[in-house]
């Protein structure tokens, strides 16, 4: 399926299968089932054997990559992550998306813009994904704490990777990978200068999470707080427009 266009009158085949499970999570996967395999054919310990297998299992499970079907509208920005939106508030972008970094290409404009933080739990798909195509400009890593990925002050105390990418247009969006409280490395898969597609695979944050989206001055979100959204799927906001949307938890 991945490459194959889409559409809503019928184009395309599309039918239920097995998640590829991404590389980076691999080994990890190996890891747990041959500690459990230890444990369970050479201790012979079954009452802690079985479930570290089905535990295995679970970590497989973490690193899997479900392929998604990419709206390709030129106004639309995408949710880069799986998983609820926790906080949609009026912020300054972060200084590394804003100061003149040596690179010659503009940041973020100064001034206040719409956030929207979008939270994943262990049970969700932790690779994220561009909300917009373009040129990647920025990529810059701070280490930092490792409390909640909830709280506000994880986007300006935890471990976190910013994220800048230009439109051919110009335009520029920008967002941030935060590591959460049990998460402990976030693993990029893109470099400055690298040309994206609206939806690609940017990187993952290992074992629960945060990212922040920074919409464009002008530009409201198109989802509410609570709201579940699909890395590469749900249409988060629209570019330029401002509208004030209502929800009733049921």
């Amino acid at each position: 399926m991945a490459g194959e266009i889409l559409d809503n009158k019928g184009r395309g085949e599309a039918g239920w299968q097995w998640p590829a499970i991404h590389p980076e999570g691999r080994r990890f996967g190996l890891i747990a089932v041959g500690a459990a395999l230890f444990v369970l054919l050479v201790l012979g310990w079954e009452l802690l054997g079985w479930p570290l297998l089905l535990a295995s299992a679970g970590v497989f499970a973490f690193f899997r990559d479900p392929e998604r079907v990419v709206p390709q509208a030129d106004n639309l920005i995408l949710a880069p992550a799986d998983g609820v939106v926790t906080r949609i508030d009026i912020v300054e972008p972060p200084l590394e998306l804003q100061i003149e970094d040596g690179s010659g290409h503009p940041g973020l404009p100064a001034g206040a813009v719409t956030r929207v933080s979008v939270f994943l739990s262990l049970f969700d798909v932790h690779i994220n994904r561009t909300p917009v195509g373009g040129t990647v400009r920025r990529v810059v890593y701070i280490p930092g704490r490792f409390i909640s990925a909830e709280l506000d002050k994880a986007s300006e105390e935890n471990e976190r990777q910013h994220l800048l990418v230009e439109r051919s247009d110009g335009l520029r969006v920008g967002f941030t990978q935060i590591a959460g409280l049990v998460a402990r490395r976030i693993v990029p898969f893109v470099k400055p200068g690298d040309i994206l597609a609206k939806g690609q695979r940017v990187g993952l944050i290992r074992f629960g999470s945060r990212v922040d989206v920074y919409l464009p001055a002008g530009t409201d979100a198109a989802v509410m707080i609570g709201q579940r959204v699909i890395a590469g799927e749900t249409v988060i906001a629209r570019i330029g427009e401002r509208l004030l949307l209502e929800g009733i938890s049921q």
